[in-house]
């Protein structure tokens, strides 16, 4: 492969925004890696990510990321430094395909692979911390190691089969808002119980009894006369 269509193009930084609001060092080193090793020819805005003291220190923190995203409690932690971190990095990484080329493609790209690193963020770190609430480890471990396993798919399919990707990001875009909306509502209503309880108000999940309470009748518990 000699170079890359518009096609293929578009898709690419379509990949590059979404996946770098899961997993941003894991986009940085496979995508200067495959730059490295010749199976992609990276776009002259993105040589940088080839370099091998980036791919160091990209490799590094993909080290640390696969098991600090492991730990329930943990991950939400680092989703929460990430957030100012992962939205534009994912901006200009999809920039960076058209940035040697066309400066219009270069500001739409980064538009878009900004929203589109935005929406996956906020999908994983919402979703996170909802999985978070529950008290077994295995659900968490779980969907971390599916999101590792997208991030690379996702890359490999905008180059390959960039239409089937186009189909498949806008699908997955809307499973992200959906999954917003709907951790968004959980997490606020348990939040709202916590506060009710911390502050010592009856908490709104416990419902009341349907009968009263019988009430003790007047001379019952009264100490005996003599």
């Amino acid at each position: 492969m000699d170079t890359l269509d518009t096609p293929q193009l578009l898709a690419l930084a379509g990949a590059l925004g979404w996946a770098s609001g899961v997993r941003l060092y894991l986009v940085v080193f496979l995508t200067g890696l495959a730059g490295y090793l010749g199976w992609l020819p990276l776009p002259a805005g993105l040589h940088l990510l080839a370099n091998p003291v980036v791919l160091a220190a990209s490799g590094f923190m993909v080290f640390i990321e696969f098991f600090a995203d492991k730990i329930p409690g943990l991950d939400s932690l680092w989703d929460m430094v990430h957030t100012v971190i992962r939205i534009p990095a994912g901006a200009a990484l999809a920039a960076g395909v058209f940035g040697g080329d066309s400066a219009t493609m270069a500001m739409v790209a980064a538009l878009l692979g900004g929203g589109f690193a935005a929406t996956a963020h906020a999908a994983k770190a919402t979703t996170r911390a909802a999985i978070n609430t529950s008290p077994e480890p295995f659900s968490n471990v779980g969907t971390s190691l599916v999101e590792d396993a997208m991030v690379p798919t996702s890359l490999w399919l905008a180059v390959a089969h960039p239409l089937l990707f186009a189909a498949l990001l806008a699908l997955v875009l809307l499973l992200s808002i959906w999954l917003i909306r709907k951790s968004w509502r959980f997490l606020r209503g348990l939040l709202g119980r916590l506060r009710q309880i911390f502050s010592g108000r009856p908490d709104p999940g416990v419902t009341a009894p349907a009968f009263p309470l019988k009430k003790p009748r007047s001379g019952d518990g009264d100490p005996p006369h003599v």
